[in-house]
């Protein structure tokens, strides 16, 4: 991480990010912090997301500790999915992203016309 004004982003580290942060990781979180949801919910209320890719992604949300998953005894036997106090914990720092984006964005705009529209100077190469 940062150590002496040095940015850097070790390994683990990396890899932990981009399973929370991916696409599906945030969407599926986003459900469970309103409340805990059988596989079939977080398919409807996630409408893009494949039947695998949502396998995957509560996966590796699980083995990270950030949501469990419960056996429901009923008849067909069902899973939910609900987030883990841990998970919990994500909140605040995905909001102080989703602010700095929000913040950002007319900027972040700007200059990707200025990229698209070849502005960007002739200091890359």
């Amino acid at each position: 991480m940062d150590t002496a004004g040095e940015f850097r982003i070790d390994a683990p580290h990396r890899e932990l990010l981009d399973q929370i942060l991916d696409k599906w990781s945030l969407s599926v979180l986003n459900e469970l912090c309103e409340r805990p949801c059988r596989f079939n919910e977080l398919r409807r209320a996630i409408p893009h997301v494949t039947q695998k890719s949502l396998t995957a992604t509560l996966r590796r949300l699980e083995r990270n500790g950030v949501i469990d998953r419960e056996i429901v005894s009923t008849r067909p036997v069902a899973v939910r999915y609900r987030i883990t106090p841990l998970g919990k914990t994500l909140r605040h720092p995905i909001d102080v992203l989703l602010a700095w984006a929000s913040q950002n964005m007319p900027a972040i705009e700007r200059a990707r016309e200025k990229f698209e529209t070849g502005e960007e100077g002739e200091t890359g190469s």
